[in-house]
Parts: structure tokens; sequence; C-alpha cells
């Protein structure tokens, strides 16, 4: 007996995967919605600590994703052809990995069938958003600089 299922609907390309599929591919760890700096004379980009005014620290949720552009006109809406392109998507990011081909990990809800991995596997920014945008001026956001965002959790 064969199996003519074709696997996970995220093998497929980003292009065809329908909304409710692309939604679910955001595993929640946030680390999209937080601050990042552009070094103007590099073009490197740089993340802080610091979480956009929607997101929550707890959850690692947006507190308003349908109405988000409302409040946080800058808020990049991720398409195929920007997943493609952005340099500062995380390596853990699902829409990423799944662009490059890659699987989804062990922790992505997806898989696992829990929100709550993405925080055990120390993915998501849970307990370590050191402020909000609003309690920070934009001149101090150079000390709220961090490494880890860029990087992939030791376990994950």
């Amino acid at each position: 007996m064969t199996n003519d299922s074709p696997g996970p609907f995220w093998k497929k390309k980003l292009e065809d995967l329908t909304n409710s599929e692309w939604e679910s591919l955001c595993d929640g760890c946030g680390r999209c919605c937080l601050v990042k700096l552009e070094d103007e004379d590099t073009g490197d980009i740089h993340f802080t600590n610091v979480g956009c005014k929607l997101l929550d620290g707890q959850t690692c949720r947006c507190k308003d994703y349908v109405r988000r552009k409302r409040y946080v006109p800058d808020c990049v809406k991720l398409t195929p052809a920007l997943v493609r392109s952005i340099k500062w998507l995380p390596p853990t990011c699902a829409y990423r990995l799944v662009a490059d081909g890659e699987d989804l990990k062990w922790w992505h809800p997806l898989v696992s069938g829990t929100p709550a991995t993405v925080h055990k596997a120390k993915v998501s920014v849970q307990a370590k958003v050191a402020a909000s945008e609003i309690d920070v001026d934009v001149e101090d956001l150079p000390e709220f600089i961090v490494a880890w965002p860029g990087k992939t959790p030791k376990g994950a």
C-alpha cells in the first residue's frame, strides 16, 4: 500500500499556500516584532530587545494583529517575495525555513500540536523583552541591541 498524500501543507511553495495556511506558519515567537536598527553606513540590521508597542511580551503575539497597520504603519506584512528578500528574518522563522525548502522544527506549533513548545524551546521572546518601544527614547535604542534574535537557540 502506498501513501499518496501530498504531505504537510508547508511543503508547498509559499505562493501556493492559502491565507489560512500562510497565517498558521507563524510560530508565534515574536522575534520579528522586536525593534530593529539599521546601520546607515553598512546597512547591517541590529535587533534590540525592545518590543513593538503592540507586542505582548508574555504571549509573544500582537495585541491587535488585524488592525496593526492602523497603529504601526511601518509594520511589515510578509509576502513570499518579502520573505525571500528581507535579511532580518530570524533563522528560526518558519516563513524563511519554508522558503529555503527546509522543514519546520520540532517546536513549531504545527509540528508539536501546541503553541507552548516555541516558548519551551526558548525560541520566543517570552521573558526576553526589556521594554516596549513607547517606553524607550529613540536615541536610547542602541543601548538595547542584542544578538540572540538573529541566532538559533541551543536545543531548538
